[in-house]
Formats: C-alpha cells, structure tokens, sequence
C-alpha cells in the first residue's frame, strides 16, 4: 500500500497560518540542507492531495514557476497529478488535476489502494485536519519556523484523547527551521 504523507511549515505553537490566514511568520528561503531534505521527501511522491482554497493558490503559482525555485521543483509540482478535495467544485479548472466531492479520507483511502508512489497532502488545513481525525496520515513532516503566532489555524484537529506520535527524525536546519518526521502511533 502507498505511504500518505503530511508536510506543513507551522510555528512553534502549533499553527499553520495567522489569526487571519497570515503566512508571511514562515522562514524564507529555505538553506540548501532544508531544500535537500524536503527534495527527498517529494522524491517517491506521484500523486498531491489539496483542498479546493489551497488548490486555488497554490496550483496557478506553481504553473506561473515562482521565483527563486528550481526548474526541477517547478516541473514537479505541475507534472505531478493532483487532486482537489471540494464540497463545491464539479470539474477541474486546472490541468493535470482532478476534483474529488467526497470525504476526503474515503478519497485518500481509494487513492492509498491504488498503485503507484506515495501521496503528500500539501493541505489545505480543513482537509489535513480531516485526515489527521480519520487516521489516514502515515508520515507527517513538520517543518517547525521559530515563531509563536498564539493563534490561528491549527495544525492538529480539536480531540477528545491525546494524538499520541512517534519521532522518527528530528534535524534543526541552517535556516533555523527543525524538521520533524512523526508517525502516529497506532
């Protein structure tokens, strides 16, 4: 069965954006070590989960090549298919990317039962947090920027028990970041 990974850049706190939806607190650029970390994270990666708000930005950026990436990130990122997670949409607007309307664990567990290489969901936080609750995450890769925002939008969905995880690696990167790879325990 394919590996479901979760990569987030958050605060030291716990959030993955401002009160408002601000990200401008995330640490940029990335130092070389980080970048080479997260490359080998994406590496085995064949398939993006999104939520429709994140897909909203985060595709046309991509197709738009940002400044300061790589061509080889930026052939990643818009020649890896991805899929929308909405309530609303019916079709893509997008190229290479497809709209699912259901749950979205049920998505992610059809797409885990599929062939192929592991599947990241780069967000949105709403779609995360569903993920998280429903146990469908294997691996999360939290990229941990020295801030405390004190509120905003959480990594972690609201829980009645503790989550308990395990640490597989943890490195502090040049840039000041410190990654962390978990793995829930089950």
């Amino acid at each position: 069965m394919r590996t479901t990974k979760l990569q987030f850049q958050m605060s030291v706190d716990g959030y993955i954006a401002g009160p408002n939806g601000e990200m401008d607190w995330m640490t940029m650029p990335w130092s070389d070590d980080l970048l080479a970390y997260a490359d080998a994270i994406w590496k085995p990666v064949d398939t993006i989960v999104l939520g429709r708000k994140l897909a909203e930005g985060f595709i046309p950026a991509w197709e738009a090549g940002p400044e300061g990436e790589d061509q080889a990130s930026i052939d990643q990122m818009n020649n890896t298919p991805k899929v929308v997670i909405s309530r609303t949409l019916t079709e893509s607007p997008w190229r290479n990317a497809t709209v699912a309307n259901g749950d979205p664990a049920d998505t992610v567990g059809e797409l885990k039962a599929r062939s192929g290489g592991d599947i990241m969901v780069a967000g949105g936080g709403t779609v995360a947090r569903a993920l998280i609750a429903a146990g469908v995450i294997d691996e999360l890769h939290l990229f941990v920027n020295p801030v405390a925002l004190g509120g905003g939008m959480p990594v972690f969905p609201a829980a009645d028990t503790a989550r308990h995880l395990e640490i597989v690696h943890a490195q502090r990167f040049e840039c000041g970041i410190t990654g962390l790879h978990l793995r829930p325990k089950r």
